[in-house]
């Protein structure tokens, strides 16, 4: 914070008189006549009031300036970043360091991103503000041919498969080719992501690889054992992958396995192809 700035903060239910005791400390009692008459004034013309929360001051800024600025929203500007691939329980411990109202957001309500919000606004705001960017980034493509053969929720769990399987904006987009391809040809889906998702029940703290029992896991998101996509996301979803989702990238691979030791994802296009790829990996290792 500028050395020319302070921080006052204005108590829930606080009153002008007390908002004027705790602020005017150091001016004489006529003063503060003054100003608890004009600034009741101020907020009856301007049908206002001084809003609750901390707000930045310049200690130059004259008592105008002073209304001006606590009858508006807090000016202190804070930041949440929601990480492509959280979990519900990631997301409640980042929203909890900002609202003590915060309620669980579903991974197709939102986009994670970068957001910015004053200080001291309520959490169902905040959540309406999530929502509605959201909206606003769908409507702009809901041109895109995605549409003439998938939903918004499809759109949605695709991108958080995405998400919880790709480790760069390319693997995203081979990735993304492998599950529409897969679709098409009505393979299962086979993504690890979702056997951990069903295991954990959304948590990813398995902390060990999976194995041939947990492929059989029966659960209505193990991509294993479904037919077809999951009936809902597995984590949130940022707009690049869904950018990703909307390209159509080509190609013509149906299956993939992560090498651990190049740490990055190996495709194929046949799964004899695949085999071969795989043992020679398993061989090395």
């Amino acid at each position: 914070m500028d050395n020319k700035e302070k921080i006052i903060t204005i108590i829930k239910g606080q009153n002008i008189e007390n908002f004027i005791d705790d602020n005017l400390r150091n001016n004489n009692i006529s003063n503060k006549i003054i100003f608890n008459f004009f600034s009741k004034l101020y907020l009856f013309v301007y049908n206002t009031n001084i809003h609750y929360g901390e707000f930045y001051i310049d200690k130059k800024t004259n008592f105008l300036g002073l209304l001006q600025i606590v009858t508006k929203p807090s000016n202190i500007i804070n930041k949440i970043i929601i990480i492509e691939g959280w979990s519900k329980k990631q997301l409640n411990l980042e929203l909890k360091k900002h609202f003590n109202d915060v309620k669980e957001i579903d991974y197709n309500e939102i986009l994670a991103d970068t957001y910015y919000f004053n200080k001291g606004i309520k959490f169902n705001e905040f959540y309406t503000n999530l929502k509605q960017y959201k909206v606003n980034y769908i409507n702009k493509n809901k041109k895109n041919t995605f549409f003439d053969k998938y939903n918004i929720n499809d759109l949605f769990i695709i991108g958080s498969l995405i998400e919880k399987e790709g480790l760069d904006n390319l693997d995203k987009k081979l990735i993304s080719s492998v599950i529409f391809n897969r679709l098409n040809k009505k393979m299962r889906l086979q993504i690890d992501a979702t056997v951990i998702f069903a295991i954990t029940n959304g948590e990813y703290n398995l902390e060990r690889k999976l194995n041939l029992k947990d492929l059989k896991f029966n659960h209505s998101h193990n991509t294993y054992l479904i037919k077809s996509l999951p009936p809902s996301p597995i984590s949130y979803v940022g707009k690049k992958t869904i950018d990703i989702i909307f390209e159509n990238y080509k190609s013509d691979f149906l299956f993939y396995f992560f090498n651990n030791t190049y740490k990055r994802h190996i495709f194929s296009k046949t799964f004899e192809e695949h085999k071969h790829k795989l043992n020679e990996y398993r061989k090395s290792n």
